[in-house]
């Protein structure tokens, strides 16, 4: 068959392959300020009772302040749930979730980076269609079974510029006894309402920015050079088309606007707090990623990342409170993404030379088989104008760990399927082994 909508990149299906692709996206208000409408917008969902989650360390800044006092100036009753982890676990969704079925909100509002805005999905899932926990996480992981409902309304206000969660509907956590992380992925975990205040990123780190930032390219090129949605089989219920549907035409279009965005402004947000216009440009790249991955979904490096992530022994980055080892999600995605972009470029070379272009790579003269040098390539600059590590082997992973690491990947099986290319166990190793060091 032929793709229903040709685009760059994509002409010839498969057979019996999707002829259509959806498109969802919350509400949004983006602008300088915006969090003082939280109020106003809350009550205009019909909500009286407002669950409001965030972390210890947003909840100490004037941002929350601010957040608080527009909600209970609505005439909103609101409790406060503090206690989100900077990278939550299935122990933190569960908590989440108890705090959410004892307070008994009409509605949630999150302000917070992911991880915040993660937790609070997770907490109005289990809240409003109480389960099991392994229930909806994804399969292989979990039983990957759909909310039998709707849930509650939820305004999403993000502060920080990269993961894009306030416009997904997805939820990232570690799995404790996996030692990795998954998630959960379905339409009615997608916020209701985002208010994206770029003033909130005011008072981040360099390291915070640069990392997130990292997310939000990742996402974008990503979903960019993800398996096409008309390759992908059609879905015997078509109100069962997958989050995770592959690039489209619509997604398309936020993946561009969003490279040439991380291009212009992610080194410049990084350098200096002041740059409003880079710290701005980042916020509204974070967005129009987030829609696009949103609908298009991302593939090998992102699932390579949950390995890193739920593995790592003794890494403390710079930047972020002190606590127990982490790897910042963007951070723990970036360092597998040159190998995994060489790997899947032979794939679609030329969507993988549109993205190093509009990073700032210079493409003239490129052809098919640069592609995936070329884009690594300019990676591996930004990777070391941001000052991230040198590789897994930066985080302190080596040799030793290769089978793990795979071993940890190869269960996400949502991402390593929207690939333009397949993956195996033993190419997951391999890519580990050339993610160790690129400089």
């Amino acid at each position: 068959m032929v793709c229903a909508h040709q685009f760059a990149g994509v002409s010839v299906g498969i057979d019996g392959g999707d002829g259509a692709f959806t498109v969802d996206a919350s509400r949004i208000t983006f602008g300088r300020g915006c969090i003082g409408e939280l109020g106003p917008r809350a009550s205009a969902l019909g909500l009286r009772r407002v669950a409001l989650f965030t972390d210890r360390q947003v909840a100490a800044l004037p941002l929350f302040a601010r957040a608080l006092a527009s909600l209970r100036g609505a005439g909103l009753d609101v409790v406060v749930h503090d206690e989100v982890e900077i990278e939550p676990t299935d122990r933190s969704f569960l908590a989440a979730a108890r705090f959410a079925a004892e307070a008994r909100p009409d509605g949630f509002v999150s302000l917070g980076g992911g991880s915040v805005i993660d937790t609070c999905k997770a907490a109005n899932l289990y809240a409003t269609h109480p389960a099991e926990f392994l229930t909806y996480v994804n399969a292989p992981v979990g039983a990957g079974q759909p909310p039998p409902g709707p849930l509650r309304p939820h305004i999403a206000c993000p502060t920080t510029s990269g993961t894009g969660a306030e416009v997904t509907g997805i939820a990232i956590f570690d799995l404790l006894a996996l030692g990795a992380k998954t998630g959960i992925a379905a339409p009615q975990l997608r916020p209701s309402e985002a208010l994206i205040d770029p003033d909130a990123t005011a008072t981040l780190p360099a390291e915070v920015v640069a990392a997130s930032g990292l997310d939000v390219l990742a996402h974008a090129v990503e979903s960019y050079t993800a398996r096409p949605f008309c390759r992908r089989p059609a879905p015997a219920d078509p109100s069962k088309r997958p989050l995770s549907q592959g690039a489209n035409p619509w997604s398309d279009i936020g993946c561009r606007e969003a490279l040439l965005r991380v291009g212009a402004y992610l080194e410049r947000a990084v350098r200096c707090a002041d740059d409003h216009e880079a710290r701005e440009g980042m916020m509204w790249a974070a967005t129009l990623a987030g829609i696009a991955f949103g609908n298009a979904g991302v593939h090998i490096p992102h699932g390579m990342s949950y390995a890193i992530a739920g593995q790592v022994r003794d890494y403390h980055p710079r930047g972020y409170p002190e606590g127990p080892a982490m790897v910042p999600h963007g951070m723990a995605v970036i360092v597998n993404a040159p190998a995994a972009l060489r790997f899947t470029a032979e794939a679609a070379p030329t969507r993988h030379l549109e993205a190093a272009g509009w990073l700032g790579a210079d493409a003239r003269g490129a052809g098919p088989g640069d592609a995936g040098e070329l884009l690594a390539g300019r990676l591996v600059e930004i990777m070391r104008a941001v000052a991230m590590p040198n590789g897994a082997g930066g985080l302190g992973f080596g040799e030793a760990d290769l089978d793990a690491l795979a071993a940890g990947a190869i269960v996400q099986q949502r991402l390593l399927q929207n690939a333009p290319r397949a993956v195996d166990e033993a190419a997951l190793r391999r890519l580990f082994g050339e993610a160790l060091r690129y400089w």
